[in-house]
């Protein structure tokens, strides 16, 4: 049994924040934002159109030499399904499943990179049992999937913003 997943809530409240950061940046066509006084240009998030694009991305992630290198269950391959209900993605540890919802309000919030390397950092935890699910480790995988595949100021964004929300990260 996983230890009590204590930071989950914070870890989500975070993820709101920046993905809100990135869809502003979508609409307006403005990648600039200040961050704690500094200029910061956001790169661009990718966003996906159906589970089998989700699937191909995430065996292409997986299959990277530097994310094999790093994470002995990237090896593991990872199956992508439609998810019931759209209320949020998860991953299913028995069966290394990331379950995707497809539309909620009439947007497939869910379909974009953010969400679905969230997902992969879970795929990805070596003890899933010993750690809280959203905990510092997991936090930490997160950040290194977003700073190798997304950029290194979208980590950062993504970094600071669990800092000021309050996540300890390994």
């Amino acid at each position: 049994m996983s230890p009590r997943d204590a930071q989950r809530s914070r870890v989500y409240d975070a993820e709101i924040l920046v993905r809100g950061m990135f869809d502003r940046a979508d609409e307006f066509g403005a990648r600039t934002v200040e961050l704690h006084g500094s200029q910061l240009t956001l790169p661009v998030e990718r966003k996906f159109a159906s589970v089998e694009s989700v699937q191909t991305y995430a065996d292409r992630v997986l299959a990277l030499n530097w994310v094999r290198g790093q994470w002995d269950r990237s090896a593991l391959p990872v199956h992508v399904r439609p998810r019931a209900g759209a209320t949020a993605a998860h991953y299913e540890h028995d069966g290394a499943t990331l379950a995707v919802p497809l539309h909620a309000h009439g947007k497939a919030w869910a379909l974009r990179e953010l969400v679905i390397l969230h997902e992969l950092a879970h795929h990805l935890d070596p003890d899933h049992s010993d750690h809280a699910p959203h905990g510092p480790e997991f936090c930490s995988r997160y950040l290194e999937l977003a700073d190798g595949i997304i950029g290194p100021e979208a980590a950062l964004l993504l970094r600071t913003t669990m800092y000021s929300c309050g996540v300890r990260i390994a």
